[in-house]
């Protein structure tokens, strides 16, 4: 499978050992950066063109998932989410990874890499990446209804806003 990986400096030197983890399972790897470290970098271009990158293999019918990471990972994941067809789940344990993919069919992982071991993180990643999505109709028509708002900005059925 692809898998595309960003980061911020918090992340520099995680998304190293993340990348040769990876490609030692077996994973073709895609590392849209950054590749040195600078302080004052932004994050979102890196998120953003990782999430890219899956959404466009996915497009394709190609298997791809991404992992985004920084100090917290909840910016990354906002990032991410900006970007349509991104389902970014902000994974912190085994449960919120396999629940990320069973039941809100996630495709990039958000990971906090000031908040976990290297060890812990990979656990999660491998989880994430290894864990199907459920199929159910309750959680397949959840998801349709997330992509119908991203698209029309509606739900039909439903009154959204005020």
């Amino acid at each position: 499978m692809r898998i595309h990986i960003a980061t911020d400096h918090a992340g520099l030197e995680f998304s190293q050992d993340l990348a040769e983890h990876l490609e030692l399972s077996g994973h073709e790897v895609i590392n849209h950066g950054p590749t040195s470290v600078n302080p004052l970098d932004d994050y979102p271009s890196f998120c953003i063109n990782a999430a890219l990158g899956v959404a466009e293999d996915l497009s394709r019918g190609a298997p791809a998932l991404g992992v985004v990471f920084g100090g917290s990972g909840n910016g990354e994941q906002m990032a991410a989410n900006k970007v349509e067809g991104v389902r970014a789940a902000l994974v912190w344990s085994m449960n919120t990874a396999v629940l990320a993919r069973e039941h809100n069919d996630a495709n990039v992982c958000a990971i906090g890499a000031r908040q976990h071991s290297i060890d812990e993180a990979l656990l999660f990643i491998d989880t994430f990446i290894r864990t199907p999505f459920s199929g159910d109709e309750r959680h397949a028509r959840r998801i349709a209804q997330i992509k119908e708002y991203e698209t029309t900005r509606a739900i039909a059925g439903f009154s959204l806003g005020h």
